[in-house]
């Protein structure tokens, strides 16, 4: 990003509390230059494209930085155990993209649900395939909505099924307060009985050694046949051969990625080759969080936590307290 254009994200702030600041940006991952910016940094706008990663190597190179503030929801390029070895504060957007996420998927579910996808394709192929379709389209009220992962995103996934029509059902490491589970009309379910009951599982967790891999073949045997399975959150999630083979093989009726282990998608993925044969499957290219209005509240964040902490005043969504 040039910096001509970090410093205009930055000039409404810096007219207003008389901050002196200059910018830097480097995009060569590992390079000289990128080790010497950061000896010389006081504060890190992360890579929103996850191409640069900040390693223990990077961090041993900043010797004055306070706080690597993340432009995205993800943070799993960064090595949260080096900063916090160091005293630096990683921080990432909060909630700032969590409606657009919440709307993509929710969006994805009622494309699934309906083979809005496979009816595209076959009518542009010249084939009208209404009889075929009118067994296998379904809606979401009534339906149950198992969502993995009741963060910011989470509830705002869940709000809108309630206002669809479904039973929402949630699974996370800390079970929501009584008075939370009632606002939001969901209840607790161990992962097995939510992925065996749900119509539709839609994942929100972040991306760590324990969620890694975490739905395989056994989770996707586990789910309906005609159940849908939604990754807005990170492709390493999910073991996508296994989930190539349930959407191909009819363990579940479809799904739904945002995200991938590589990207961009490789030519070879098995997901990707599913798609083109048909199985219906829709795929986007990492874009869930990053509507244009998701984008300008992105940036609000950031900006917002550098300068609280070039005002000496500590920072919002710390992710490595």
């Amino acid at each position: 990003m040039p910096e001509g254009l970090v410093r205009l994200f930055f000039a409404e702030s810096l007219e207003k509390y008389k901050i002196d600041a200059e910018f830097v940006t480097v995009s060569d991952p590992g390079s000289p230059r990128l080790m010497e910016e950061l000896s010389k940094a006081d504060m890190v706008i992360g890579d929103y494209t996850f191409r640069i990663p900040i390693t223990e190597r990077e961090v041993a190179s900043m010797d004055k930085v306070r706080l690597i503030a993340q432009p995205s929801t993800g943070y799993n390029h960064i090595d949260l155990a080096a900063c916090r070895k160091k005293g630096i504060q990683v921080t990432n957007i909060g909630g700032a993209n969590a409606i657009s996420v919440a709307e993509h998927t929710l969006a994805a579910a009622l494309v699934l649900l309906k083979r809005m996808g496979y009816a595209h394709r076959r009518i542009t192929e010249g084939v009208w395939v209404q009889e075929e379709l009118l067994n296998v389209s379904a809606e979401v009220h009534g339906k149950t909505w198992g969502i993995v992962g009741m963060g910011r995103i989470g509830k705002e996934v869940a709000q809108r099924a309630r206002f669809l029509g479904a039973n929402v059902v949630y699974n996370d490491l800390v079970k929501l307060a009584d008075d939370d589970e009632k606002t939001l009309e969901a209840s607790f379910l161990p992962l097995s009985r939510l992925l065996s009951e749900s119509d539709v599982v839609s994942v929100h967790v972040p991306l760590t050694e324990s969620t890694k891999a975490m739905f395989g073949e056994r989770e996707f045997r586990l789910m309906k046949s005609y159940a849908v399975y939604i990754n807005v959150s990170r492709g390493e999630l999910n073991d996508e051969a296994a989930l190539a083979r349930a959407v191909t093989q009819g363990w579940i009726g479809g799904a739904g990625l945002d995200v991938f282990a590589q990207e961009p998608v490789s030519p070879d993925n098995p997901l990707l080759l599913a798609a083109k044969d048909g199985a219906n499957v829709i795929l986007t290219p990492h874009i869930a969080g990053a509507t244009n209005d998701a984008r300008l509240r992105i940036i609000q964040a950031t900006v917002e936590n550098v300068v609280r902490v070039a005002l000496g005043q500590p920072p919002l969504n710390v992710v490595n307290p």
